[in-house]
């Protein structure tokens, strides 16, 4: 924490509810923490979850205010997650407390010390679901100690933090590979649902963002953080099975549970278990 500890809450039945809508989570898409006449777009905007931004989003000097308007569009029974501030900036506390206080699940930038994850966990006292954002060196080679944590549900990447302390593009695959395929295993080794990839600046209509989901996907990532409404569409589809898989899969399953061949191939366990998620995230 910062050197006071923020206040428990008292638990309550939303968190379960957030905690699996989380983990199922294909989108999310960011909202600036100062527009409040964005919140209500970007929650119709047909993402999977909403991300009110209270940290990169926001100028110092307007923190205070985005907090208030945030905390206004959560109590009228508004769900969406909030990015607080890091801990040890001013900002902290008050970011979680306010998120707490309205059973708002936490995305805790810069996660990097397990210690001041826990503690962060600890103190919203199992009201506000944690998504922990790991975007720094320190937090890739940490990212198993992060997702045991108790109170965290998911591991999103902060690419473009991470590309910036690298000295590295950002868009290149290759440099970030590493980084991508480390919080793929830790999420798993911890029991989470896989973790969601980084964001794509580029919104022009021929972009990348097409090939960084096929990217994403292929390593093990399970969705994607969005900063326009545009983009939900690809990223949905990129990471929903496609007919073709979610047919192979129930090929897989009709043929029994013993050691068997399809089309032409071995099936045993762990096959089916691929079969089962395959179909699990197609929405069977």
């Amino acid at each position: 924490m910062t050197g006071t500890e923020a206040a428990s809450y008292a638990p309550t039945t939303e968190a379960p509810s957030y905690a699996q809508a989380l983990a199922a989570a294909r989108s999310l898409l960011f909202v600036p923490g100062h527009r409040a006449d964005r919140f209500a777009k970007a929650a119709a905007a047909g993402a999977d979850g909403v991300i009110v931004d209270l940290e990169d989003a926001v100028a110092p000097d307007a923190k205070d205010a985005a907090r208030d308007d945030v905390a206004m569009w959560l109590a009228g029974g508004a769900r969406a997650v909030v990015r607080v501030n890091a801990p040890g900036t001013e900002w902290f506390e008050a970011d979680l407390a306010m998120a707490a206080a309205h059973g708002a699940p936490v995305m805790l930038p810069k996660a990097e010390d397990p210690a001041v994850l826990e503690a962060v966990t600890g103190a919203a006292g199992g009201r506000s679901p944690v998504l922990a954002l790991i975007e720094t060196a320190a937090g890739v080679e940490n990212a198993a100690a992060l997702c045991r944590v108790p109170g965290v549900v998911r591991a999103a990447f902060g690419s473009i933090d991470l590309a910036a302390q690298l000295g590295v593009d950002p868009d290149d695959h290759l440099a970030l590979a590493y980084a991508r395929s480390r919080l793929v295993c830790a999420s798993a080794a911890a029991g989470l649902a896989p973790p969601l990839d980084g964001v794509t600046t580029d919104l022009t209509a021929d972009g990348p963002l097409p090939s960084d989901v096929a990217h994403a996907r292929r390593l093990g990532f399970g969705g994607k953080l969005c900063i326009h409404p545009r983009q939900l569409a690809a990223v949905h589809e990129g990471f929903t099975p496609s007919p073709a898989e979610q047919k192979w899969a129930r090929r897989v399953l009709a043929a029994g549970e013993a050691v068997t061949v399809v089309d032409g191939r071995m099936v045993d366990r762990p096959v089916l278990e691929r079969a089962r998620r395959i179909l699990r995230a197609g929405g069977d």
